[in-house]
């Protein structure tokens, strides 16, 4: 018994300890999951709720879209209707436009077959007649008459020109008549000069002028127009009075007291005065002909060696050297008068600006000008007759009412006819230039 109720007790004891200490954690813990499970139930039951929402959205945003699509479609097959009719139109512009631009291109194309044919054609044809024209005129017979018929055409000619002016047309008033003024005392002091005095002149007046080229100052006080004449008479006997004879003083002295417009014009008038002393020479020994000839051709020489042309009208260099040189090309040169070379020599030590070949056609006018005629450089494709000379002499006089001095060179390449330059003036006859001048009237 005693057993049975000490186990009994153990049992409460039990029983109490578990009740105390256990029951109430779990039935905390009991509590708990329950409240955990009553908040899934919440969640669970919000979730279904946001389902049956995002359900309802979703079959709104379907149906949405579906209107949308439909729509789409609608634009899509209305731009689509849009897009075609423009692309048609387009197309039509376009194919237009390229017919019209092929069009201009045949049209483009037919034309420059039409010009290369034609160029073509007429190059060939002027080709032909060169041809033509050369085996004709490889008879000298021939070759003459197409001389006769360009005089012949130059006789149907009206006067068009006046005769050229040599010594002072370039000059200003006051210089053209201080120029007259110098001729005029040299005529006058070479009058009764011999040839060893116009030669002696020459000289003199070629050293004076060079002397003044050195000393621009000089030069300058002797030209100026406000300088007292009697002072300046006295400074030329002073400097030059025992170095130059009487009869070159006293031009000098002429060219000193009269007005100048420019100091280079007192200079090229002392120079021309020199010229003309030795020219006045070659007048009285019956040598003015075969000197401007020489002259002239000398020009010609220049013209075809233009490294002999540049070392003559190197003005900075000495000369000396420059005059040195055109002597030994003179001197291997057979027949050469020695009033040409002097005159050559003349020309070459007083060139200032201007080229030799230039200085040497002028040089040439001058001696032609000298004689009362007017020069004509005449280019032919083979010698002249004596009587097509003189038949063109005539002609060219009635034409400038003047005296004409023909200077013909030969080049065979003209073929035939004849070029005329007086002064300015070209009259151009010759088959090289017709030839020439067909060829560029061809089409482009």
């Amino acid at each position: 018994m005693a057993t049975f109720i000490g186990q009994l007790i153990g049992f409460a004891v039990i029983v109490l300890i578990i009740v105390k200490f256990a029951v109430p954690p779990v039935r905390k813990l009991m509590r708990e999951q329950q409240e955990q499970v009553r908040t899934q139930l919440d969640d669970s039951a919000h979730a279904a709720r946001r389902l049956a929402d995002a359900d309802e959205y979703h079959s709104r945003r379907v149906e949405e879209g579906r209107v949308e699509a439909r729509h789409i479609v609608d634009e899509a097959s209305t731009d689509s209707t849009r897009i075609a009719e423009q692309l048609r139109t387009q197309g039509q512009v376009e194919s237009e436009r390229i017919r019209v631009y092929g069009l201009q291109q045949v049209d483009l194309l037919r034309s420059q077959m039409v010009r290369e044919m034609r160029a073509g054609v007429g190059t060939e044809a002027v080709r032909r007649a060169a041809e033509i024209v050369r085996e004709r005129v490889a008879d000298p017979a021939e070759r003459s008459r197409t001389v006769d018929r360009f005089l012949d055409e130059l006789e149907a000619m009206a006067p068009v020109a006046k005769p050229p002016e040599v010594s002072t047309t370039e000059l200003r008033p006051a210089s053209r008549d201080a120029q007259l003024a110098v001729i005029s005392r040299f005529d006058a002091a070479s009058a009764g000069a011999g040839l060893d005095d116009l030669t002696r002149m020459g000289e003199e007046l070629t050293s004076v002028a060079a002397l003044l080229m050195r000393e621009p100052i000089l030069a300058r006080h002797l030209a100026e127009a406000g300088g007292v004449p009697d002072a300046k008479a006295a400074l030329l006997r002073q400097l030059l009075g025992d170095r130059v004879g009487a009869d070159t003083l006293d031009v000098l002295t002429t060219a000193a007291t009269v007005r100048w417009s420019a100091t280079d014009d007192l200079v090229a008038s002392i120079e021309l005065v020199a010229h003309l002393s030795l020219l006045t020479r070659a007048e009285r020994e019956q040598q003015s002909d075969e000197v401007a000839d020489q002259i002239f051709r000398f020009g010609r020489i220049l013209d075809e060696q233009p490294a002999l042309n540049a070392l003559l009208s190197a003005s900075h260099e000495p000369a000396a050297g420059r005059v040195g040189l055109l002597r030994s090309v003179l001197g291997g040169v057979s027949g050469v008068l020695p009033t040409t070379t002097a005159l050559l020599s003349q020309t070459v030590e007083l060139l200032r600006h201007e080229r030799a070949d230039e200085a040497v056609k002028g040089l040439a006018r001058l001696a032609v000008a000298r004689r009362g005629e007017v020069i004509a450089e005449v280019s032919a494709a083979a010698e002249l007759t004596d009587a097509q000379r003189e038949r063109l002499g005539t002609v060219l006089a009635r034409i400038y009412r003047h005296p004409v001095s023909v200077q013909l060179s030969v080049d065979p390449a003209l073929l035939g006819g004849l070029a005329v330059a007086v002064g300015d003036e070209i009259i151009d006859g010759t088959l090289s230039s017709r030839l020439a001048l067909a060829a560029t009237r061809l089409p482009d």
